[in-house]
């Protein structure tokens, strides 16, 4: 585990350039344990392998390291890849001058210290074998079983690829694939990087900013997707102190003058904590968790001026998941919570496995001390990630030989990655929305009315979720409801949305080139992308008739008037005054069985309304009388009907189709310019038997994309 996850942190790297975990008092930094000396192991190396029925001393460390998590472990794998592994580099010499086998049992022990199983130790050991010695991936095998050599190959495919800007795009797509396919391959990766970025101070100062560039670009990036921070936060200070020296100088500074400092507020607040725990009988240990350079480096400049909470925050390890519930209760109980700081990652974890309570607390000074509260388990996987899920693979007789296969621990998001880098029509496709994707490091989680959840950078969209739930049969997507209320597909989504996603079932539904400004997953840009591409013609906006441009997604065109316009006709109702004529009402256009009220007019007319209308109370209010009306015996009706829908092709002709085939004839029908991608159409229908109407109401309803229709309303105001 890194030292930086524990109290107190590491002490400063061999490299005189390259940062640390912040700086702890004197006292705590005797008390730590120093860093292996790899000019040590490497003269060891060099006098050759010990006997067999021992391990050798030059691997004892990592020995050391790997039964504190595995104490059961088999150690005979480590003590045969190290013998190969030493005599296979021997000779050979790193650009410091230290014997080559300094390098896999630095890389060893870095995985060893986060808690990885034997396989990646062992492939850790042989990761350069076949790369720089005569050493084959057969042999490999044939010592080590195909596991390691499985490792073992995907991580000499990574070696081989050229970091060159020109190459960069196949690079990183090569190191999904490897790292999909098992992400113990990253994970030795991501520990190989690390160590040669503690020794990079060898080489010209534009070779470190190149190699600190990528690995600030993706793979850094890569470490916080895959869980490893101690991996992550170590390689983002080696980068700062390479590619921001001055910043890192003052930063260092400022932690180096917090360290000097007679009082720590953290200490202080630690100690409160245990009295209160210890009072409640809950056992949990509190320990300081100094922050990294760029962690202080990021707060001094959020904040301005640092206060001595501000370096550090408090760790609360428990056993159970339930004492991290207790220990918050009590922690809100008796001290000051500040309540706009709290966050359950427990309840729901982040997209790399993260799970911890976040609260803060305020000091009587003012200081405001965070604090995270995890099992140790939790905090296992917080700083190892995949590391520490060990080894995901049961060996079985149906693997393929090509070595693909589904990892059942795999990050739903690299799930995703694997998925869009396939569909990816071209590089640099790829490439744009890798980076675009890797720059995003924050992520929120929404969920489907079904119970499940979508892990989505911030900012996402309607459409990202569709694309994220359903691929591309998102094509198809025409709306969503947020939160039980409809919502476009640009609507932009917050953590703990609920969306339901509305899919049509046209099968020339397609999507929107305006669809790309609200994308932000690489799934949904690729896909429309793609789609776009292979429909040249396609997704691009049409003029309509009417004056104004429909969207591809919206009506084709919009309809006019296909007869009267909408004069209600004579209908079959009976009234108390003699010799009128009666008129249905088009505000509300009543059918039977409906309560109904009539109003006289002049001409001899009487208008009809529903009793609830609009109408009739603003004329009641004006003092018009009324006369009696009522149904006859005719079951022909006319109605005035109101569609709301999204837009989509060819939704005009569905919906008069399903008009007709419930036996309704239209009259008049309007359709009104969209908005925000929603389209109101208003019919005016005659039908044959008013008993019809509530399943032709239903047949209008199903037609995909319409979400409501209802009886004509009119607005109050009119009158």
């Amino acid at each position: 585990m890194s030292a930086e996850a524990t109290n107190p942190p590491t002490p400063i790297p061999v490299v005189p350039t390259a940062p640390t975990a912040a700086v702890a008092p004197a006292a705590a930094r005797r008390r730590s344990r120093p860093r292996i000396d790899l000019r040590r192991l490497g003269r060891a190396a060099l006098l050759g392998p010990a006997a067999r029925d021992r391990l050798p001393d030059a691997i004892g460390h990592v020995v050391e390291a790997h039964r504190a998590h595995h104490p059961d472990a088999d150690l005979e794998p480590l003590r045969r890849a190290y013998v190969l592994a030493e005599s296979s580099h021997r000779g050979q010499t790193r650009k410091s001058g230290e014997p080559y086998i300094t390098h896999p049992l630095a890389v060893t022990l870095i995985l060893a210290e986060l808690g990885a199983e034997t396989t990646t130790l062992t492939a850790s050991l042989l990761h350069d074998t076949v790369e720089d010695t005569d050493v084959t991936l057969d042999q490999v095998r044939e010592q080590f079983g195909e596991e390691v050599r499985y490792l073992v190959d995907g991580v000499t495919k990574l070696e081989k690829v050229d970091y060159g800007a020109a190459a960069e795009p196949e690079t990183f797509r090569k190191m999904l694939v490897a790292t999909g396919s098992d992400v113990r391959v990253m994970s030795i990766k991501l520990a190989d990087r690390l160590h040669n970025m503690r020794t990079l101070g060898v080489m010209r100062p534009e070779k470190q900013a190149r190699i600190a560039g990528v690995t600030r670009d993706v793979l850094i990036p890569l470490a916080e997707r895959l869980g490893v921070q101690a991996l992550k936060t170590e390689l983002e200070d080696l980068v700062f102190a390479i590619l921001h020296p001055e910043e890192y100088a003052h930063t260092r500074e400022l932690i180096a003058r917090n360290a000097a400092r007679p009082d720590d507020p953290l200490a202080e607040v630690a100690d409160e904590m245990r009295a209160v725990l210890r009072e409640a009988d809950i056992n949990a240990e509190v320990l300081i968790r100094p922050r990294h350079f760029v962690s202080v480096h990021r707060v001094a400049r959020k904040r301005g001026r640092l206060r001595g909470a501000d370096f550090g925050r408090l760790l609360v390890l428990v056993a159970e998941d339930a004492d991290c519930y207790g220990v918050l209760g009590e922690l809100h109980t008796c001290m000051t919570p500040v309540v706009s700081e709290f966050k359950d990652f427990i309840a729901v974890p982040k997209f790399n496995l993260y799970q911890s309570l976040h609260t803060a607390v305020a000091r009587p000074d003012g200081q405001v001390v965070e604090v995270l509260i995890r099992t140790h388990q939790m905090h296992q996987v917080a700083e190892a990630g995949v590391v520490a899920l060990g080894n995901p693979y049961a060996p079985g007789a149906d693997d393929p030989a090509d070595g693909e296969r589904a990892d059942p621990t795999r990050p739903g998001w690299l799930s995703r990655l694997l998925e869009w880098q396939r569909a990816a029509p071209d590089p640099d496709t790829f490439w744009s929305t890798l980076r675009e994707d890797l720059a995003q490091d924050r992520e929120i989680t929404v969920f489907r009315p079904d119970g499940g959840t979508l892990g989505l950078p911030e900012g996402a969209t309607c459409v990202d979720a569709a694309y994220g739930q359903y691929g591309e049969d998102a094509h198809a997507c025409i709306g969503a409801r947020v939160n039980g209320r409809l919502a476009t597909l640009s609507t932009v989504l917050k953590d703990g949305d609920t969306v339901e996603l509305l899919m049509g079932q046209d099968p020339a539904s397609e999507p929107s080139r305006e669809w790309l400004e609200h994308a932000h997953t690489p799934a949904a840009r690729i896909a429309i992308q793609r789609w776009l591409a292979t429909h040249p013609d396609g997704g691009a906006p049409a003029e309509e008739p009417g004056g104004y441009r429909a969207v591809t997604g919206l009506p084709e065109r919009r309809a006019g008037g296909t007869g009267p316009a909408g004069a209600p006709g004579d209908a079959d109702v009976r009234t108390d005054l003699p010799g009128a004529t009666v008129r249905l009402a088009g505000c509300c256009t009543p059918v039977p069985p409906d309560e109904i009220t009539g109003f006289p007019v002049r001409g001899g007319v009487v208008t009809v309304h529903r009793v609830e209308c609009a109408a009739v109370a603003h004329m009641k209010s004006k003092g018009r009388a009324e006369t009696g009306v009522r149904w006859g015996d005719s079951t022909a009706c006319r109605v005035t009907l109101v569609a709301e829908s999204f837009g989509r092709p060819h939704l005009l002709a569905d919906l008069t189709e399903a008009i007709a085939l419930a036996g309704g004839d239209i009259v008049s029908a309007t359709v009104e310019p969209p908005s925000q991608q929603r389209v109101r159409h208003t019919y005016t229908l005659q039908l044959p038997d008013a008993a019809g109407l509530p399943a032709l109401m239903r047949a209008m309803r199903d037609v995909p994309g319409v979400y409501d229709v209802d009886r004509a309303r009119p607005q109050s105001q009119g009158w």
